[in-house]
């Protein structure tokens, strides 16, 4: 949530997406990097449930979605691929 050059976001580029996600269990994942295009409305909704997001995302939770597709660019989606798959050994 912190833009482009958080360390997260540089981190997920630099592993190629790949991760491991712990929840009790262990959870191998792939981190998809949704395009800018399909941003907004993922952006909208996440400022709309997560009151910790909105000081970092300059559009309130309310606002038209073109105002999210004016700054999704600036703010990294990532898609979890594989979750609730058994790791591989």
């Amino acid at each position: 949530m912190l833009g482009e050059q958080a360390n997260w976001v540089r981190n997920v580029r630099a592993a190629q997406g790949h991760a491991v996600i712990r929840h009790g269990a262990a959870h191998e994942v792939e981190l998809v990097e949704v395009p800018p295009g399909e941003r907004a409305p993922i952006l909208r909704r996440y400022v709309e449930v997560a009151p910790g997001a909105r000081p970092h995302v300059p559009v309130p939770p309310r606002a038209p979605l073109t105002d999210f597709e004016r700054i999704a660019a600036d703010f990294p989606v990532f898609k979890v691929d594989g979750l609730g798959q058994a790791p591989q050994a």
